[in-house]
């Protein structure tokens, strides 16, 4: 297996070991025996062609930050599959550490919607910022719920910054690219499909300190997070609510998964996880 083949998910750990993209290029392109370097939006370019997409993004408003960069997300740096670069419309700070992420179904009963934004509002209080994909559903409902309390909100996207999915949320993504931050793995042109959605769901896992999972049904995105997070190492915390599905019963005694009702419950596990840690480290 020539190092070309390398899975998305091992491509920044094979950057991190040599140093340098152009170190780990340069062999790929010594074991493959042809020029082609990247392809962007079904486009062969160059290194000197990218060098100019990359400006062109910044002119744009597209920041690319790299997991040779001190800005990449600190959280994110942590998981085995953390993308090799990531596209920030907005900006990354240092409170996205304490983050959350808040997920759920996009076809949302009332009473989920209004237990997902009592739940972010509560993280908020307690100064986390809330993390969720900015699809219909729970994601906007903790998206304005966070927004509506005064919080800092990071949305996850599952396509490229130049699109928003769904469209009726792109007044949303447009007030969070300006006052907060919308996160890409994608190049910025890249439209939805059905495998950009969980790649976007492993980041958001890691991005964040613990996934809450309001209301999924077996086949939802928030049910492969919930998956994704416990193999993060990442806490988990469902929504009593999601016992009447079979799913959310085979995950409710597995280790580092909790049941909650409010969001005051997750600031209390979370306090304790890691006054835990803290106190093995010293």
């Amino acid at each position: 297996m020539t190092r070309r083949s390398l899975p998305w998910n091992r491509l920044a750990g094979a950057i991190e070991d040599e140093g340098s993209a152009l170190h780990l290029l340069g062999q790929l392109e010594e074991e493959q025996s042809h020029d082609r370097l990247f392809e962007i939006e079904q486009k062969r370019v160059t290194l000197d062609e990218l060098e100019e997409h990359v400006h062109a993004w910044e002119r744009e408003g597209i920041r690319l930050v790299t997991v040779l960069d001190a800005a990449y997300p600190v959280n994110l740096r942590m998981v085995h599959d953390r993308p090799p670069a990531l596209f920030v419309r907005g900006h990354l700070d240092d409170r996205d550490v304490r983050s959350v992420a808040v997920v759920g179904t996009r076809r949302a009963t009332p009473q989920a919607l209004e237990n997902t934004a009592a739940i972010a509002s509560d993280l908020v209080a307690a100064d986390y910022a809330i993390v969720s994909g900015l699809a219909a559903g729970i994601d906007t409902a903790a998206h304005t719920a966070a927004l509506d309390a005064g919080g800092r909100t990071v949305a996850v996207i599952g396509t490229g910054l130049r699109h928003a999915f769904p469209k009726t949320n792109g007044v949303l993504q447009a007030r969070l690219s300006e006052e907060h931050a919308v996160v890409s793995q994608f190049w910025p042109g890249q439209e939805p499909r059905r495998w950009t959605f969980p790649q976007r769901n492993a980041v958001m896992s890691g991005f964040a300190r613990a996934t809450v999972v309001i209301e999924a049904s077996h086949t939802s995105g928030a049910r492969m997070q919930a998956r994704l997070a416990v193999e993060h190492g990442r806490p988990v915390f469902l929504h009593r609510g999601l016992l009447e599905h079979r799913w959310a019963q085979t995950y409710e005694h597995r280790a580092g998964v909790y049941i909650i009702e409010s969001g005051r419950d997750v600031v209390d596990h979370l306090d304790r996880l890691y006054a835990e840690q803290l106190t093995l480290v010293r």
